[in-house]
C-alpha cells in the first residue's frame, strides 16, 4: 500500500493518496478564483428593529465581504450590497448603553472627544451600526470598497427600491 512518491526532490513514503496527482485521475487539482467583473451582485436589506447590535454587525459584514457565496476569494470584492433599516431600535445587552465609549481625535493636543453609546442613538443612530460594520471588515483598500456597499438608515424607509432588494432574516435568540 504503502510506495515511494517524490515530494519536492525528497523521497517520503507515504500512501498513495496523499499525492494530489493521483488523487485527482493525473490532473493536478485547481482552485477557483474569482474575477471581479464576474461578480454578481444582489441587494439586501435587513430589519434592525429589536436585535442585537453585534449579531447583526457580524452578519452584515460577512454579506459585505461576500462569506455567504460559493465563489469567496479573500483578495476579491465578492459581496453583496446590504440596506439595514430601523437603525436607531437597535439593542445591546448589558450597561453598554452607558459604559460604551466612542473616541475621535481631531489630531490638536488635548482634543480627544468622548461620546456614550446612549448619545449616539440620540444623535446618530446610523453611524453606530456603521461603525460596528466598519470595525468587522479588513483595514485595507478592499476593506474600504467593501464598506461602501453598507447604507444605514435610522427609520424604516430608504431611497433604494429601485435595485428590487431582498429581505435578509437575521436570527434572534
Amino acid at each position: 500500500m504503502d510506495k515511494l512518491i517524490k515530494y519536492e526532490s525528497r523521497e517520503l513514503l507515504a500512501p498513495a493518496f496523499y499525492d494530489k496527482r493521483l488523487m485527482q485521475g493525473g490532473k493536478k487539482m485547481k482552485s477557483y478564483v474569482a474575477k471581479p467583473n464576474e461578480v454578481e451582485r444582489k441587494w439586501y436589506v435587513v430589519d434592525a428593529e429589536d436585535k442585537i447590535l453585534g449579531r447583526v454587525a457580524s452578519e452584515v459584514a460577512s454579506i459585505l465581504r461576500g462569506k455567504n457565496k460559493p465563489v469567496y476569494t479573500p483578495h476579491v470584492d465578492t459581496g453583496d450590497n446590504v440596506i439595514i433599516i430601523n437603525a436607531e431600535k437597535i439593542k445591546v445587552t448589558g450597561k453598554k448603553l452607558d459604559q460604551k465609549l466612542y473616541r475621535r481625535h481631531s489630531g490638536y493636543v488635548g482634543s480627544l472627544k468622548e461620546t456614550t453609546l446612549k448619545d449616539m442613538l440620540d444623535r446618530k443612530p446610523e453611524r453606530v451600526l456603521e461603525l460596528a460594520v466598519k470595525g468587522m471588515l479588513p483595514k485595507n483598500s478592499l476593506g474600504r470598497q467593501m464598506y461602501r456597499k453598507l447604507h444605514v438608515y435610522a427609520g424604516p424607509d430608504h431611497k433604494h427600491q429601485a435595485q428590487n432588494p431582498e429581505v435578509y432574516e437575521i436570527e434572534t435568540r
